[in-house]
C-alpha cells in the first residue's frame, strides 16, 4: 500500500495493517497480541480441543490410586514401583483432579466456552429480531426450485395469501411482500446449539462446586450400635477443597436390625436374595427418632445427606483375660470378607493385657470346613460358625497416638505363642467355647458372633445441577441436530401472455436437504390446479 501526504507535506502516519517500507508486516503490539489469543482461545476449534484435552487428563485419574481416595494405595504402588513411582508423584499424577495443569485446562475450557457463547447469543438475539430476507429476483438459481403456470382466473394476491397461511400452518415466520411471500423457520437449531454450550458452562460449575464442597465417607457400624455423623465417626472420609466440618448434619442413625437371605438351592447356591438395614434416624439432638429401611441401591436421605448400604460381614463377639485373670477386652470384633463365602480375616488386639499385651490373628468362618485348603468357609449364612486364631505376646506397649489399621497386625515387638514341639498354636472357638492359654498368658473366648454393615456417606452439592444440565445438553443437541433451518420463498409473475406463473424456491441452511424438495413440490401442488410442473 503506498503512502499518501498531507498538504502540509508532513507524511501520515502508518496505519495498523499498514506494511512498513522494508516490507515486512507491522508489529502487532500488545494489544493486538491479547485480541488474537483472545480470538484463538474462544473458538469453537480450541473449545473442543480442550474438552478433548480434559477428557484425556481424567484417564490416569482412573487408571492410577488417587491420594485423596487411598493414601495407602498409593504408598503401595509407589514402593512397588520405585523408578516410576516418584516421577508420577513429582507430575501429580496421584492427585489429578486437583492438579494445576487439570486446573487449568478446566479453567481455559471455561473461559472458551463464555467466549464462544456470549458472541452467538448476541447474533442469534439479532437473527430472532430480524424478519426473513426479501424474496431473491432470481428464485430459479436456488437449489430447489418450481415454477407453475396458475389458472387464468386465478388471483395473484389470492394466491399468495394462501401461501402465507400454509406457511404459517407449517410454523414459519412469514413476511408479506408485493408480489411475493418469504418465509423462515428453524431458529430452533442455533438456540439448540446455546443451550448445548452453556449447559457444558453449568456442568463445569457444577462439577466445581461439587469437587469443592462435596464430600463422601464410610463406617463400619455393628448391628445394634450406631453412628453420629461427626468426624470422629468416620473410618476414611474424603472431601473438597472448601469442606468444612460445619457441613456435617448433626444426625444419628442406630442400627436395629440386619435381614440377610442367601440362595439354598442347587442353582446359584450362597447367592444374595435379600438385603434390608432396619435403622432408627434421629435428625438431630432432641428430636423424636423415626424408622428408616435402607437397601442396596435404594439409600435414605438425612439432613441433605445420602446413606448407602455398601457392605456387610461378621463381628465375632469376643472377651479375653489377661495373665491377671482381668478381663482385657470385650466385645465384638469385625473381620473383612475375602469371598463369596465370607471367609474373614481380622485381628483382635489387646494392648492392656497384663503383665502382657496380646494380639490375636484369625480367620472367622460362618459356616465352616477344614480340608487341605485350610480353614474356609463353604457358605456366606451363618450356620457352623468357627474362629480360627494363632496367638502374639509380647511386653506392654509404649502409646504414641499415632493411628494404626485395625484390621492388620504389626508384629514387631511381639512373639507368636507356641507349642513344646515349636509348632505355633492354633485355636479353634465356636460360640460359648474357650481357650486357656499355656503359661498362665490368660484366655479367649467367643461368646457369639453379630452382623457388621459399611454405610457410607455423601453429598454432592451440585448433583442436580449436574443432572439438569445433562439433561439440558441432551435437549440442545437433538434440537441443533433434528431442527432444519429453511427458508422459501413465493412468487406470483405475470407472463408476456398475460397468464400468471407461481415461482416457488427453497434454501436449506444446514447440510442436510432432505425433504426441502417434497415440501416445495407438496405446497406448490396446494397452490396451484395444474399438474404441468417443472422442477429444476
Amino acid at each position: 500500500m503506498t503512502m499518501s501526504h498531507s498538504d502540509t507535506g508532513q507524511q501520515a502516519p502508518i496505519a495498523a495493517t499498514d506494511s512498513v517500507g522494508d516490507g515486512r508486516p507491522p508489529r502487532l503490539g500488545a494489544a493486538g497480541w491479547l485480541r488474537w489469543l483472545w480470538a484463538q482461545l474462544t473458538s469453537m476449534r480450541t473449545a473442543l480441543l480442550l474438552l478433548f484435552a480434559l477428557a484425556v487428563a481424567a484417564i490416569p485419574g482412573s487408571l492410577l490410586p488417587q491420594r485423596d481416595v487411598g493414601p495407602i494405595r498409593v504408598s503401595d504402588f509407589i514402593a512397588e514401583n520405585p523408578n516410576l513411582g516418584p516421577i508420577y508423584d513429582k507430575l501429580g499424577l496421584f492427585g489429578v483432579y486437583t492438579s494445576p495443569w487439570f486446573s487449568a485446562i478446566y479453567l481455559l475450557l471455561f473461559v472458551s466456552l463464555i467466549g464462544c457463547i456470549l458472541p452467538r447469543a448476541a447474533v442469534y438475539a439479532r437473527a430472532l429480531r430480524r424478519p426473513p430476507p426479501r424474496t431473491p429476483r432470481n428464485l430459479s438459481r436456488l437449489p430447489v426450485y418450481t415454477v407453475s403456470e396458475l389458472q387464468s382466473d386465478t388471483s395473484g394476491p389470492v394466491v399468495l395469501r394462501k401461501a402465507a397461511a400454509e406457511l404459517r400452518r407449517r410454523r414459519y415466520r412469514v413476511v408479506e411482500h408485493e408480489g411475493s411471500v418469504a418465509a423462515e423457520r428453524g431458529y430452533l437449531r442455533e438456540a439448540g446449539n446455546l443451550v448445548f454450550h452453556s449447559s457444558l458452562v453449568v456442568l463445569l460449575i457444577a462439577v466445581a462446586v461439587g469437587g469443592l464442597y462435596g464430600f463422601r465417607g464410610s463406617a463400619v457400624v455393628v448391628v445394634g450400635q450406631g453412628f453420629a455423623n461427626s468426624l470422629t465417626q468416620y473410618d476414611d472420609l474424603t472431601t473438597g477443597g472448601w469442606f468444612t466440618e460445619r457441613q456435617l448434619r448433626p444426625f444419628s442413625i442406630d442400627i436395629t436390625d440386619f435381614r440377610v437371605a442367601f440362595e439354598t438351592g442347587p442353582v446359584q447356591t450362597g447367592a444374595a436374595r435379600l438385603f434390608e438395614l432396619d435403622t432408627m434416624v434421629t435428625d438431630q439432638p432432641g428430636s423424636t427418632p423415626y424408622p428408616k429401611t435402607v437397601e442396596v441401591n435404594r439409600p435414605i436421605r438425612v439432613q441433605g445427606t445420602t446413606v448407602h448400604l455398601i457392605g456387610h460381614g461378621y463381628a465375632p463377639v469376643v472377651t479375653v483375660r489377661d495373665g491377671t485373670g482381668e478381663t482385657a477386652f470385650a466385645g465384638p470384633v469385625v473381620f473383612l470378607p475375602q469371598d463369596g463365602t465370607f471367609t474373614s480375616l481380622g485381628v483382635v488386639k489387646v494392648p492392656d493385657g497384663r503383665p502382657e499385651r496380646l494380639a490375636f490373628e484369625g480367620i472367622f468362618a460362618p459356616t465352616a470346613k477344614v480340608d487341605e485348603k485350610g480353614p474356609r468357609s463353604v457358605f456366606p449364612d451363618l450356620i457352623d460358625p468357627a474362629l480360627y486364631v494363632n496367638v502374639w505376646y509380647g511386653p506392654p506397649k509404649t502409646e504414641t497416638g499415632r493411628p494404626e489399621n485395625v484390621y492388620s497386625l504389626d508384629t514387631t515387638g511381639l512373639t507368636q505363642l507356641k507349642e513344646a514341639d515349636g509348632e505355633p498354636i492354633r485355636v479353634l472357638l465356636r460360640p460359648g467355647t474357650r481357650y486357656t492359654l499355656p503359661d498362665g498368658k490368660g484366655s479367649i473366648e467367643m461368646t457369639g458372633v453379630v452382623r457388621w454393615v459399611k454405610l457410607q456417606m455423601s453429598d454432592t452439592p451440585g448433583l442436580r445441577l449436574v443432572l439438569g444440565a445433562i439433561a439440558a445438553a441432551v435437549l440442545g443437541l437433538c434440537l441443533s441436530l433434528f431442527v432444519r433451518p429453511r427458508r422459501i420463498w413465493v412468487r406470483v409473475v405475470d407472463t408476456t401472455d398475460g397468464a400468471h406463473q407461481l415461482e416457488v424456491g427453497g434454501l436449506d441452511r444446514a447440510d442436510a436437504r432432505a425433504g426441502l424438495d417434497t415440501d416445495i413440490a407438496d405446497l406448490s401442488t396446494q397452490l396451484t390446479t395444474s399438474n404441468r410442473t417443472t422442477m429444476s
